[in-house]
């Protein structure tokens, strides 16, 4: 969620829209993204978890802890070097703005409405998935999510890479 509040700050301040007018910022975030994403996916396919303990395998299969905010700075650069989250809050907040209301902030409070309602989506996903902890702890499992996870990753990076300049 903290990269979708740098992109709503930015879109809040007009930066956003600097992706929507520059081809050049545009595909910089994107191949970013793409390359980030495809690493990400690699590393996952390569050196699956043995376990959801948060330590991961390095080459030689032995176990590496994740530095601390390891997951955090994971989960930031996967959502900032997005550009589509970007376009998104160009795109989508801008008919929810009330006629005279001031663009900026209004923008900015519906940027926290949406992370407030991700954050409850994370919620109910958690409570979801007790149910199932046992099984999806087992190492099998978390190395089939893990492979399964690095494929869909190379997959949106390379769709990401691909996708015309039009946003």
């Amino acid at each position: 969620m903290l990269g979708l509040l740098l992109w709503g700050a930015m879109v809040s301040v007009g930066l956003g829209a600097l992706l929507q007018t520059s081809a050049i910022a545009y595909d910089c975030v994107k191949w970013a993204g793409a390359g980030y994403l495809c690493a990400l996916g690699i590393k996952q396919l390569m050196s699956p978890r043995q376990s959801l303990s948060g330590a991961t395998t390095g080459a030689d299969g032995a176990a590496q802890d994740l530095p601390p905010g390891g997951f955090l700075r994971k989960g930031f650069l996967t959502n900032i070097l997005n550009p589509k989250v970007g376009v998104f809050y160009i795109t989508f907040l801008p008919q929810f703005i009330p006629h005279g209301a001031a663009v900026g902030p209004y923008s900015f409070f519906l940027t926290l409405v949406h992370c407030a309602l991700t954050a409850v989506w994370f919620v109910v996903l958690v409570m979801a998935t007790l149910p199932l902890g046992r099984f999806l702890k087992t190492p099998r499992v978390v190395r089939l999510m893990d492979r399964v996870t690095g494929g869909v990753f190379i997959a949106f990076g390379a769709k990401l890479a691909v996708s015309s300049s039009t946003r």
